[in-house]
Order: C-alpha cells, then structure tokens, then sequence
C-alpha cells in the first residue's frame, strides 16, 4: 500500500472533520443572536404596573424561547469546539464550556424570573402581587447583566488567546475578542456601580467589539472554515 496515498488520505478526513466542525460551530455562533428581539419583547414587562394591566404575554412567552435557544447553542459552540481547541490549551478550553454553561444557566433562571411574572399575571393576581412581580423582573435584569455582560466578556477572552495562540482564524479576529472584553467589563462594572444605566447608549457600546466578534467567528467558520495549515501543523 502507498504510504503518501495514506498519508494525504489521512489529511483529507482530518480537514473534513474539522470543516464539519467549524461549519456546525459557525452556525450555531450565528444562532445565539435570535435573542435580539427581546428588547422588545420584554418591553412591556419592564413597566412597574404590568401585571395589573392588559399587556399581551405572548411576547414574554416567545422572548423566554428565544433566550433558552440562545443559551443552548451557547454551550453547544463550545463543546464543538472543544476537540480543537484542546489541543492548543486544554484547561482553557474546558474553561470555555464551564464559562458557557454557567452563562446558560443564568438565562435560564432570568427566563424562569420572568415567567413567574406572566404566571402571576394570567392568574390575576392585581395589586397584592404587584412587588413580587416587580422584584421578580429587578432579579431578572441582575442575573441578565451578570450572565450577558460580565461572563461572555470571559468567554470571548478564553476563545480569542486560544484562536490567537492556534491560528485557526485570522488573528485579527481573535484580536477583536481579546480587546473586546475590556469594554464590556467595564460597562458591566459601570452599571454595577451605577455610572451608567443599564440601557444607556454607553452600556450598549460596551458590548459592540463582543458581538462583532462572535457575528464574524460565525460567519468566518461557516465559510472558511479553520486554516488548513493550523490543522496540518496539529498531526
């Protein structure tokens, strides 16, 4: 048997399975951006009065949907790329997953916050209620500034040193994800400490360089793909 025939046979499936898996990983960074509707829909949920009047829950209904999708193709980004990025640092890329599940599991509970309020408000519970609901949705705008502003900036540091390091991406783009997560950290502490509001303009610019990261790593791995020559170099 010709061992360069085995040899570039064993290139091949490599390359394959590793486009296979920035094309999976690549869509699913993409998906994690259907949440981008909630501003609107929780809107309406927001208003200190909102169980006591007639607002359609529907819409809280479909933004907790939206949320629990974004969470699950979160985690499912990094256990994707986990057998490629361990090879460059396998502590850091176990990181990355427990960073994403814990971010996860802090939309979970923020949507479990919020459907309690549609709850207690299809029930009609009124004006008794009326604190609870809204202590209800100030814990939901907590863990949603911890799970959504101060844990994705760790996520893109994480994934940004390894993509570096590795060169599977251009490094420009791994640039933008190490440099990305100063920002929105200090937009996470700025509201924390009540600098800034939590939907000011400012706390929105904190986290451009955040998702312009993870929009163009999704777009970059469902086109591109990894470098050839960053897998080549693994073997």
């Amino acid at each position: 048997m010709n061992i360069t025939a085995i040899g570039h046979s064993s290139e091949y499936k490599l390359v394959n399975a590793r486009r296979k898996t920035s094309l999976w990983a690549g869509i699913f960074y993409i998906l994690t951006f259907v949440s981008i509707p909630t501003l609107t829909l929780y809107s309406h949920i927001h208003e200190p009065d909102y169980i006591l009047g007639t607002s359609n829950d529907n819409e809280v209904i479909v933004g907790g949907i939206l949320e629990i999708v974004v969470a699950l193709c979160g985690i499912v980004t990094a256990v994707a790329l986990y057998p490629v990025l361990k090879k460059q640092n396998k502590s850091l890329a176990l990181g990355l997953v427990a960073s994403r599940i814990l971010e996860a599991s802090t939309m979970f509970a923020g949507v479990a916050f919020l459907l309690t309020v549609v709850t207690l408000h299809q029930k009609g519970t009124g004006a008794d209620a009326l604190p609870v609901s809204q202590a209800f949705v100030t814990l939901y705008d907590r863990i949603f500034l911890l799970g959504q502003g101060f844990i994705p900036a760790i996520n893109d540091l994480l994934l940004g040193i390894m993509l570096y390091q590795s060169r599977l991406v251009p490094r420009y783009l791994s640039l933008i994800g190490i440099v990305g997560g100063l920002p929105l950290l200090i937009g996470y502490f700025a509201i924390l400490f009540g600098f800034i509001d939590r939907v000011s303009p400012l706390a929105g610019l904190s986290a451009v360089l955040v998702a312009l990261f993870e929009f163009s790593i999704g777009i970059y791995l469902i086109i591109k793909g990894f470098k050839s020559s960053s897998l080549l170099a693994e073997n």
